[in-house]
């Protein structure tokens, strides 16, 4: 792929002709200087226009929503629980007293909003449908906070993913990155570059938000984080971390490790369930040997939806398969891991390494007696024997 500022000097030429610009462009094509660009096939051109309209048709019916809310709050009318845009709250607004012109401007409000929404609930059928046909999208589901229209919206902005070498690469192009302005010794690192979709952010953004609360590593990457930046940033880095995880869940064909059975049933569920209502039937989704049913619930609930099983620790690449990014002996390179004068792991060492997940009981023994006391250690024996030394002590003291 050619250098993109190779281009530039058809933009700063001082004489700048069409004549002069077609004999700059035929020799940095002669040269092999021009970059190449990807272009979206079919289904990937179809799928961007239907999240495209799904989202204008979701903006359009929340800013109705926003509108009834703010006649009513100008009105000083106490909503009921749970909101008025639920069926029992539907009906108390269109039962609700009002004066004249609040009534006809909530009911044109009404009108507009239950046209709006039986829009969407079409395009939402159709999207379930094409969700439960591709492999790809079921797949991304199994993801933390990740329905069909967000997978879909995902599968239509990155495209054929093959042409990303990682997920950071993946994650760039959707503008998830910060900005980086470096010059000598000096590096600046900005807000994210936000580029290319934006309702693709958007829908990761809001998706990061439901992953925040998961049991599994994405949720407690995010706490972490969370104890040392806003809350935003951290929201904005799992999203980043969601875009890698999709990467190298539809590069290497394996659903998502740590999914919650329950809330992937639900999901694939609802998608099958779009099917069946269209009259079609639901049927096998792809040409795999199912082969024996798996052990674990959640290879189970994969295999019956047609879909690859979580691979076990065991199957896992070894760390001794990579290759060693170690520095050579004698290299000047700085350590990553801070250390401290005097030895001992020290508070930023031991902080960098309970980050790491390289924090062990051992290297985090607490000092003095009520330390030892209460310290839990778990099943290695330090508490029992904490807890007897000191009882013998109180006895000789006594």
């Amino acid at each position: 792929m050619g250098n993109p500022m190779r281009t530039g000097a058809i933009a700063q030429a001082e004489v700048k002709t069409d004549e002069i610009d077609a004999e700059i462009l035929a020799n940095l094509l002669r040269c092999d200087f021009l970059p190449e660009v990807w272009g979206p096939d079919g289904v990937t051109q179809r799928l961007r226009r239907l999240t495209g309209v799904r989202s204008a048709l979701v903006a359009d019916r929340t800013r109705l929503k926003n509108r009834i809310h703010g006649v009513l709050a100008g009105l000083l009318v106490v909503l009921p629980e749970g909101g008025p845009f639920t069926a029992k709250g539907l009906a108390w607004v269109r039962g609700l007293e009002l004066p004249e012109d609040a009534r006809g401007t909530v009911d044109r409000f009404l009108r507009l909003y239950h046209a709006v929404d039986a829009e969407l609930e079409s395009l939402d059928a159709q999207l379930r449908t094409l969700a439960h046909h591709d492999d790809r999208v079921r797949l991304l589901m199994t993801l933390p906070g990740l329905a069909h229209g967000t997978a879909l919206t995902l599968i239509g902005a990155l495209g054929d993913v093959t042409r990303f070498s990682d997920g950071d690469h993946a994650a760039s192009y959707l503008g998830l990155t910060p900005v980086v302005r470096q010059s000598a010794g000096k590096c600046h690192r900005g807000p994210i570059t936000k580029a290319d979709s934006s309702t693709a952010r958007a829908m990761l953004t809001q998706a990061a938000q439901h992953a925040a609360e998961h049991p599994g590593p994405l949720g407690a990457s995010f706490r972490r984080l969370r104890k040392r930046n806003a809350r935003n940033v951290a929201i904005v880095a799992t999203a980043r971390k969601l875009v890698t995880i999709a990467f190298l869940m539809l590069r290497n064909d394996e659903p998502y490790r740590y999914a919650r059975l329950e809330r992937v049933r639900a999901r694939l569920r609802h998608v099958e369930r779009a099917v069946e209502e269209a009259g079609k039937p639901a049927g096998a989704r792809t040409g795999r040997n199912p082969g024996p049913e798996p052990k674990d619930r959640l290879n189970r609930t994969y295999a019956r939806a047609g879909l690859p099983g979580a691979r076990g620790p065991q199957e896992w690449p070894r760390e001794s398969d990579a290759p060693s990014t170690r520095p050579e002996r004698g290299s000047s390179r700085r350590r990553s891991m801070p250390r401290r004068r005097g030895g001992g792991p020290g508070r930023k060492r031991r902080k960098w390494r309970r980050d790491h997940g390289l924090m062990t009981r051992h290297a985090i023994r607490p000092q003095g007696r009520r330390a030892r006391l209460a310290w839990r250690s778990g099943s290695d024996g330090h508490e029992d024997r904490f807890r007897g030394r000191f009882r013998r002590k109180r006895r000789r003291r006594n």
